[in-house]
């Protein structure tokens, strides 16, 4: 049974940069066809989708965050991090991490309009990040 478990500073100021690091458990994240997403939801809102690694260590993103947005992995702790920089408090949301089996992206770009809650098996319980000065 897969377990995710997000972790990270749960308030910021506008400016910083946001990281979130996903520690995953009873799978390893280099497991053929596997996606491993970060995915937010903003107070009232519905879910977004910032992007995934892949098990092959691609990375692709939401194009309406993409330059803000980093994801990298460490194999050798089995993480995986999320990095989004100048937060604002539009960015205020609960932060989740998911594995899913689903493609959005045709090559380096992605279609974020084509993800549904139900592609993600797995889900980290999330966690708030609240943006405020």
């Amino acid at each position: 049974q897969v377990q995710l478990q997000e972790s990270g500073p749960g308030l910021l100021k506008p400016s910083q940069t946001l990281s979130l690091t996903c520690t995953v458990s009873g799978d390893s994240i280099t497991t053929s066809s596997y996606y491993w997403s970060w995915i937010r939801q903003p107070p009232g809102k519905g879910l977004e989708w910032i992007g995934y690694i892949a098990f092959s260590g691609n990375t692709y993103y939401n194009p309406s965050l993409k330059s803000r947005t980093s994801i990298s992995r460490d194999t050798s702790k089995n993480q995986f991090t999320l990095q989004l920089s100048s937060v604002t408090p539009e960015d205020t949301a609960v932060y989740y991490c998911a594995r899913g089996l689903r493609r959005y992206c045709s090559g380096y770009v992605c279609y974020p309009s084509l993800v549904r809650e139900a592609d993600f098996g797995s889900w980290g319980q999330g966690t708030q990040v609240t943006v405020s000065s």
